[in-house]
């Protein structure tokens, strides 16, 4: 199976957490150091080469879509919001493959692009999703106590140890036979879980969740100082 050629970058929800900020503006619209959230996780799949890039809309569509035909991305428009599972299903008639990767739009990152250090580690033999994580002192504005625990040899079980950054390697097969439209994520991994096929890696920078106004100074901040 060759590395994932296609993305998916979340961007469909309705930012509930970031308002007022989002009462008008879809929050992948939301700017972050003079630019919208959607941009820096867009520049971080293009740098890593990936051919195909979709974003999924529902939440003031029609200003996502405007600016997904400037940027050049595929829209897959959600009439009802599907979730991320169902967002997946939807999206695959448009991206090839057996794996696509999985974005989340509303953080930011420094370090090295996590996306390429993803698909250097991808090992379909072994994996059925790679997930990129975050050790909770490099987490900027989480609010959380942490997803996963790592095995040495990378195998994930639930608990309070590093962080899901929303960027993932998943193979696309299990998402083609849910008889469900509207269904989490969560639910296709607890049945990689149980077949120990998920696995992680750790992030060499810092990350930051920008999933409500209070934080994008913090983010602002932490890539002013990766600069310096």
């Amino acid at each position: 199976m060759p590395k994932p050629d296609a993305a998916l970058l979340f961007a469909a929800g309705f930012g509930t957490r970031m308002r007022p900020l989002t009462d008008a503006l879809p929050k992948p619209l939301v700017k972050v150091a003079g630019r919208p959230l959607f941009d820096h996780a867009l520049s971080l799949v293009r740098d890593a080469g990936i051919g195909t890039v979709v974003a999924n809309t529902h939440y003031l569509a029609p200003q996502m879509a405007a600016h997904l035909e400037q940027a050049g991305v595929t829209q897959s428009h959600e009439p009802e919001i599907l979730d991320t599972g169902g967002g997946l299903k939807a999206a695959l008639p448009l991206m090839p493959g057996q794996a696509v990767l999985t974005l989340n739009t509303d953080a930011v990152w420094t370090g090295g692009n996590p996306v390429k250090a993803l698909l250097d580690q991808w090992d379909p033999t072994r994996m059925d999703a790679l997930m990129m994580l975050i050790d909770r002192d490099r987490a900027v504005g989480h609010k959380g106590k942490g997803d996963f625990l790592v095995a040495d040899d990378g195998r994930l079980t639930y608990g309070p140890g590093q962080i899901y950054s929303g960027l993932q390697i998943i193979k696309t097969e299990p998402f083609r036979v849910m008889s469900e439209t509207v269904f989490s994520m969560h639910a296709v991994w607890k049945a990689l879980l149980a077949d120990n096929r998920l696995f992680g890696m750790s992030h060499d920078g810092r990350w930051c969740d920008v999933g409500y106004p209070e934080a994008i100074p913090m983010a602002e901040t932490m890539l002013s100082d990766a600069h310096v």
